[in-house]
């Protein structure tokens, strides 16, 4: 890697809304962390006004580039270490970034729950990404971060009390507060269109093991209609993001030598609590819209800052050995969308610049990316915790 770059990250998307927010806390840290760093966007004007209207100083350099233009792209990526964007939805603005990237060894980290247009770049620039050592790190917010490192905290702990990975590990969201981003309504709603148009989109998105080419592993429990749950006690509701976490799990698996073996199983549902009331939240949960009648909020809208505080989450990730559950509680400070996306990414880039320098190059996941190093930024600055038992 060039280590004469201009800035260790530079944000790009930084005048939306969360990128504002990964801003605002990357200047809170980046003294701290010895980093040198930069907003960009497509509009001077606009990054200058935002960059004055969080206080930051004048100092915080500001650099244009549209991802229409190749020449800008290049120019930009090649003054970084490592570019966050938040732009999206990024099959529609994101591969020109991620293909600069691949091309000029820049590691790359971003917020994605594409899972089609991931298999896609997986495709493109995995080969070249690894001859360059560019490191291309997907859905480093609330998907995937707390769900792919849970699942490898839970099955490290298994390795090293019980000398083996638990076969099956059930993911469950056993508490949550707060709202989805708008970029994940407009990628919710971009993935659908693609679906529409292309049978190999929807061949991803209904594979568990839609972003391992060449992998065919073992058939995967379902999770998409309520059920109870003896285990947790509860009833279990389908959940959102599930699609995508799965993914990015069974990759990381992949990635990692499957590590957690050829057979693995992994499941995500949502925990709405016993008895009838249980039955029916989960079943009110199924036939839901989770974006709301109105598609959601719109990117670029977010909650307050009120809000994005009060929010919080508490994730379980549960392994059986010998009949005694084992279990890993991962809990976030912050609204999961915003509040607590915003850090991770962060986190993620800064723990590629200061602790993971010379991990090799590819479109990597977070846990194969990152391990140990990004649950102790996590817990240290982020708010976070994982915790056994």
């Amino acid at each position: 890697m060039n280590t004469t770059k201009s800035y260790d990250i530079i944000i790009f998307g930084a005048s939306g809304f969360t990128g504002r927010l990964v801003a605002e806390y990357l200047s809170t840290r980046a003294e701290d962390e010895g980093i040198r760093w930069a907003m960009a966007g497509r509009n001077a004007e606009k990054l200058a006004a935002v960059r004055d209207e969080m206080g930051l100083p004048s100092s915080v350099d500001l650099v244009v580039a549209d991802t229409g233009d190749a020449d800008a792209v290049d120019a930009l990526v090649r003054r970084a270490k490592v570019i966050i964007t938040t732009v999206g939805p990024y099959q529609l603005y994101g591969e020109p970034l991620v293909a600069a990237c691949a091309r000029t060894g820049t590691d790359y980290v971003d917020l994605c729950g594409e899972p089609a247009w991931m298999r896609q770049m997986i495709d493109a620039y995995d080969a070249e990404a690894k001859a360059n050592g560019a490191r291309i790190v997907f859905s480093c917010g609330f998907d995937s971060i707390p769900f792919d490192l849970g699942v490898w905290k839970l099955q490290h702990i298994a390795i090293d009390q019980f000398g083996a990975p638990f076969k099956q590990v059930h993911g469950r969201v056993a508490a949550m507060q707060g709202t989805f981003s708008g970029g994940t309504a407009a990628s919710l709603k971009a993935t659908l269109a693609a679906a529409a148009q292309d049978p190999n989109v929807m061949a991803t998105l209904r594979s568990p093991y839609g972003l391992v080419p060449g992998f065919d592993g073992v058939p995967q429990p379902r999770d998409n209609k309520p059920r109870a749950d003896t285990a947790t006690d509860s009833w279990l509701a389908p959940f959102i993001m599930a699609p995508i976490n799965t993914k990015n799990v069974h990759r990381s698996n992949a990635l990692m030598g499957h590590q957690y073996g050829a057979d693995f199983e992994y499941d995500e549902m949502v925990m709405t609590g016993n008895g009838d009331s249980g039955k029916a939240r989960a079943e009110a949960m199924a036939n839901a819209n989770p974006m709301g009648e109105g598609g959601g909020p719109k990117p670029g809208e977010g909650p307050s800052k009120e809000e994005r505080e009060n929010g919080f989450y508490e994730l379980w990730f549960l392994g059986m050995h010998d009949g005694t559950p084992v279990k890993v509680v991962v809990k976030g400070d912050r609204d999961p969308g915003y509040g607590s996306t915003s850090k991770m990414i962060s986190e993620a880039a800064m723990c590629l610049v200061k602790e993971k320098a010379d991990t090799p190059g590819g479109v990597l996941t977070p846990a194969a990316a990152f391990g140990q190093a990004i649950i102790d930024r996590l817990e240290a600055h982020a708010g976070l915790s994982f915790a056994a038992g």
